[in-house]
């Protein structure tokens, strides 16, 4: 029998000693738990890593037989640490139920109560009656004994019916890590009353550190967690900003010439100056209906915006621009301004009267990993990789597809070779059919 007892303290003594270490380790490298937290958590397990250090001397002194003073004043000290995780804990309760902890009433009490069993640690070397230590180390409760362990017992149930009565502030997760260090704990200090139960304390100190694991855990996930969001709000925020930029910078040029374009068409070809004024009308309603999106489109109405675009463009510059159309796959999404700023940069760099008709290829193709998207023509090209030309149109589109869709852009371009502009969409952007 006291050899299994020995093999119970020996394991609860490691499982403490090994929670105690990677606690303090995990407190102290982890990220983004602020700056009371972190302090929280390295002193806690601390205190867990000092009950170690104070029980090892303990046995020690037992081993070497050290009777008199030293031998209580060890005793002493290691009930002592051991009651320092209490009101501890309830000070992590107050804080994460939004109390001020130096004016709530129940850190005063829970204080208070501490002060009473320090104080009567105190006088237990002078006062007969709470412990009686023999010369060869051995000791035993006293009748005044139980004393010592009310105050710790009222810590834990004041703490308790705080956590109860304040659930509503306390998340489901929280709550449940305050139920697993409170109970266990307070239960085996009750039974301490009667009986010596010192492993089931040791176990409910086990449990409170595990709990205080999940704590440190929660805090940490929901950080990473609210930091995403907001990383991704501001994402999309940004996203949808560059998209009204590149609406409201619409070329000046481009619209003149439009508008010259139809006036000259009223009476030359009035069919035609109608057909492009819908199409021109279509194609500034599509820009403008992209500032109020902030989400992805249907590629079949970037397409169309794209389609209106081109049509005004081919009647100013009619047989100068021929367009190619391979779309035969259009159910998926993407962010708005994609497709038709690429096409517009194609034509805007590309064509040149004096080099022949500006050929514009636009191909979309499913693939195994979703669809890709070409833009390609036979215009001059430029260098890609030239950091002195900046190219904020495709830079821009780049961006806004990472963060909007995780998808991606490749151009390949060269000097008097044209240039060729890849989109890759991924499948989760696919339409159901």
């Amino acid at each position: 029998m006291n050899d299994m007892m020995g093999y119970l303290y020996t394991f609860i003594f490691a499982m403490t000693l090994l929670l105690s270490t990677l606690g303090l380790w995990f407190a102290a490298i982890i990220p983004g738990i602020d700056r009371w937290s972190k302090c929280f958590f390295m002193g806690y397990f601390g205190i867990f890593l000092l009950c170690c250090l104070t029980s090892v001397l303990e046995m020690v002194l037992i081993h070497y037989v050290i009777t008199g003073p030293l031998f209580f004043a060890v005793l002493m000290a290691e009930s002592l640490v051991l009651s320092v995780p209490l009101p501890m804990l309830t000070t992590y309760l107050l804080h994460s139920c939004g109390e001020d902890i130096r004016s709530a009433g129940l850190f005063r009490a829970v204080l208070g109560l501490w002060a009473v069993y320090l104080l009567m640690i105190a006088g237990s070397s002078f006062i007969e009656g709470f412990i009686y230590v023999f010369p060869d180390n051995r000791y035993f409760r006293g009748p005044l004994y139980p004393l010592l362990v009310l105050p710790l017992i009222l810590i834990q149930l004041l703490s308790l019916m705080y956590a109860i009565r304040h659930q509503a502030r306390l998340s489901r997760k929280i709550l449940l890590g305050f139920l697993v260090a409170l109970v266990p704990t307070t239960a085996a200090l009750i039974m301490h009353l009667f009986e010596d139960v010192f492993p089931l304390i040791d176990t409910g100190y086990i449990l409170a550190a595990l709990s205080m694991y999940s704590f440190a855990l929660s805090d940490q996930i929901e950080q990473d967690r609210r930091h995403q969001r907001e990383i991704l709000r501001q994402q999309q925020e940004i996203a949808h900003e560059r998209a009204s930029v590149m609406v409201l910078q619409m070329r000046p040029h481009f619209i003149y010439n439009t508008l010259m374009t139809i006036y000259s068409l009223c009476n030359l070809d009035p069919q035609k100056a109608r057909q492009v004024t819908m199409d021109f009308t279509n194609y500034l309603r599509k820009n403008f209906n992209a500032v109020a999106s902030d989400s992805l489109i249907p590629f079949s109405t970037e397409l169309e915006h794209t389609r209106a675009y081109l049509a005004v463009e081919q009647a100013q510059f009619e047989d100068m621009l021929l367009v190619d159309y391979d779309t035969a796959f259009t159910r998926f999404r993407l962010p708005p301004m994609t497709l038709q700023p690429i096409v517009e940069n194609a034509v805007k760099h590309g064509m040149n009267p004096y080099s022949g008709p500006l050929h514009v290829s636009i191909r979309t193709q499913r693939m195994d990993s979703g669809v890709q998207i070409t833009v390609e023509d036979n215009g001059p090209g430029f260098d890609p990789s030239d950091e002195s030309k900046p190219h904020p149109t495709l830079t821009n589109i780049r961006q806004r597809l990472e963060m909007m869709c995780s998808g991606s852009m490749i151009i390949r371009s060269r000097s008097g070779e044209g240039t060729v502009v890849s989109i890759s969409i991924p499948r989760a952007q696919l339409l159901s059919e």
